[in-house]
C-alpha cells in the first residue's frame, strides 16, 4: 500500500459506498450536508462528498456526543460520520449509514445561498464559487474530469506526442484580431515611436498577446514527431455574450505528419465516436440525470451517434441541397457565404439523419493556412456537423508548399516576415500534414445537454466577469 493510500485508508467514498456490495460495521465518510431532517428521536442528513450524484443517508441519534450542535449545524456544514452501514428500510435507497461517531468540520449557518433544491442556471453563476456543490454542476464537472481523462488516453493509445503550447504568443493564428494584449508598459504612459507605441520597449520585445490557438506551435512539432496533440487553454477578446462564446476556454488540436484531408476527417470521427462511446460507458449515472432533468433524449442521442455512420459532402453540394429545400432560412444561402447553424442542423438532421463532414470550402471564408485545392477556388477545410448542434469539429490539410504559402499571406495582408518561423517549416523538410481543432466546452455542451458554456467551464470568463 502507498503512503498517500495508508494515509487516507480511514475515509471511504461516498460512491464507493453506495456500490457496496454488504454491509460493513465500520465506515467513514467525510462530506457536505445536502438536506437535515430532524425527527422527534431521530435526525437524517443527507451527505454528498462529490465523488458522485447520489447523497448518503446518515442517521443520527439524540445519544450521540454533540448531537444538538450537529443536527442545528444547517445546509452545506461539512461532517465527518463514524458508524455501520446498514440495509436501508427506505424505498429509493440501498443503505443508511448509523452514526456512531459525528465531528462537525466546518459550520454553516441560514445564510447559505442553496439551501432550496433548484436553482435557475442564471442564479448558480452568480455564485461560481459555490454552484459546484449543486447536483447539476456535479455531474458537469465529473464528466469534464473523465473526458479529459478519456482525451489524453485516446491519443496516447494511438501514439500521439502531447505537446504544450505557449499561451503567451506574437501571432494571431485565426487573423480575427481578438487577442487579449499581454504588456509590462505604463497604460497611462507608454513609450512612444513616431506617434505609435514602441513595442520594442515592453517586456518580450514585441506587441504579445494571449493565444488563440496552439496550431501553428503544433505544426513544427509535427515536423519532427508526425503525430503530436495539444489540449489547453485558449483566449479571445470577443465581446460576445452568446450562449457559445467564452473569453477563454479550452482546445484540443491534433496534428498529424503525412495525412491528408481524408485522414483527417478518418481521425476526427474516430475520436467523436470514441469520447462519445466512454461518456456513454462511464458517465452513465451523471448523463441520465441530464436525460432526465437537462434534455430529455440525450442519452438516445448519444447512442445514435455513437453507432451512426459519417457522411461526408462537398461544401458545393451542401448549397445545392440548401437552394433546393424548399424552405426559407434567416440567412440567406449562396455559393462564398458561410454555412450558419440553421443550415448545418437542415443538413445533419433532414438531408442525412446523422453526423456529416462538410469539405472543400470556399478559400475566401477560410483562414490562409489551409491547402489550397487544384480548382484554385476551394481549399482543403472540413467541418464535422452534428444534429441539434451544428459545428463541432473543424480542421484542414495545411499548406504545405512555400510559394503558395507566401502568396495567400500577402492576399490575407499578413506580412510574412512576422511568420518567418512558420514559413521555415515549408522550406526545410515539408510535408503533407493535416490537423482539427474542437472546443472542450462545446463538447460537453453536446453531451450533457446544458445549452450555455458558462455552465460547462469550472470559472467562466466573459464581457464584464472575472470575479471568481
Amino acid at each position: 500500500m502507498s503512503r498517500f493510500a495508508e494515509i487516507r485508508r480511514d475515509r471511504h467514498r461516498i460512491r464507493d459506498i453506495l456500490a457496496a456490495d454488504e454491509g460493513r460495521e465500520k465506515v467513514t465518510v467525510r462530506g457536505w450536508t445536502r438536506t437535515v431532517r430532524r425527527g422527534k428521536e431521530v435526525t437524517f442528513v443527507a451527505l454528498n462528498d462529490g465523488s458522485c450524484l447520489g447523497s448518503l443517508q446518515v442517521v443520527l441519534e439524540p445519544d450521540l456526543q454533540d448531537y444538538e450542535a450537529v443536527v442545528r449545524c444547517g445546509t452545506g456544514a461539512c461532517l465527518e460520520v463514524e458508524g455501520a452501514l446498514v440495509a436501508s428500510p427506505a424505498a429509493g435507497q440501498r443503505w443508511e449509514l448509523y452514526a456512531r461517531q459525528v465531528r462537525l468540520l466546518g459550520v454553516s449557518d441560514a445564510d447559505y445561498p442553496l439551501q432550496k433544491k433548484r436553482h435557475s442556471f442564471e442564479y448558480l453563476r452568480s455564485m461560481t464559487h459555490l454552484r459546484p456543490r449543486a447536483n447539476v454542476f456535479g455531474a458537469v464537472f465529473r464528466v469534464r474530469s473523465a473526458l479529459s481523462f478519456a482525451i489524453h488516453d485516446f491519443f496516447r493509445q494511438r501514439g500521439f506526442l502531447h505537446v504544450h503550447t505557449p499561451i503567451i504568443t506574437t501571432n494571431d493564428c485565426e487573423g480575427a484580431g481578438e487577442m487579449f494584449r499581454v504588456t509590462t508598459l505604463d497604460a497611462a504612459n507608454p513609450p512612444l515611436l513616431e506617434g505609435a507605441i514602441d513595442w520594442r520597449r515592453d517586456f518580450f520585445g514585441s506587441r504579445t498577446g494571449l493565444t488563440v490557438s496552439g496550431q501553428l506551435q503544433g505544426e513544427l512539432f509535427s515536423g519532427a514527431f508526425a503525430d503530436i496533440y495539444s489540449f489547453g487553454p485558449t483566449f479571445r477578446a470577443e465581446n460576445s455574450n452568446t450562449s457559445r462564446h467564452a473569453a477563454e476556454f479550452w482546445m484540443i488540436e491534433p496534428e498529424m505528419a503525412f495525412a491528408d484531408l481524408a485522414e483527417d476527417c478518418a481521425l476526427a470521427e474516430d475520436f467523436l465516436r470514441t469520447l462519445v462511446t466512454f461518456a456513454l460507458q462511464e458517465c452513465g449515472e451523471d448523463l441520465a440525470f441530464f436525460n432526465e432533468r437537462i434534455e430529455p433524449g440525450l442519452l438516445g442521442k448519444l447512442e445514435a451517434l455513437a453507432r451512426a455512420e459519417f457522411q461526408v459532402m462537398t461544401y458545393s453540394e451542401a448549397i445545392h441541397r440548401l437552394e433546393r429545400a424548399g424552405r426559407s432560412f434567416e440567412f440567406p444561402v449562396a455559393w462564398g457565404a458561410d454555412l450558419q447553424s440553421e443550415h448545418e442542423r437542415y443538413l445533419t438532421e433532414e438531408v442525412v439523419g446523422g453526423p456529416l463532414f462538410v469539405t472543400d470550402y470556399p478559400s475566401g471564408i477560410k483562414a490562409f493556412y489551409m491547402r489550397q485545392n487544384d480548382d484554385g477556388k476551394t481549399v482543403a477545410a472540413m467541418d464535422l456537423l452534428v444534429p441539434r448542434v451544428g459545428e463541432i469539429i473543424g480542421g484542414s490539410q495545411r499548406e504545405e508548399r512555400l510559394d503558395v504559402l507566401q502568396q495567400k499571406m500577402t492576399r490575407c495582408g499578413i506580412d510574412p516576415q512576422s511568420l518567418c518561423w512558420y514559413l521555415d517549416s515549408r522550406r526545410w523538410g515539408s510535408c503533407p500534414h493535416a490537423g482539427f481543432g474542437l472546443g472542450f466546452e462545446r463538447l460537453l455542451m453536446y453531451l450533457t445537454g446544458m445549452e450555455n458554456i458558462r455552465d460547462v467551464i469550472p470559472f467562466p470568463r466573459t464581457p464584464g466577469q472575472a470575479r471568481f
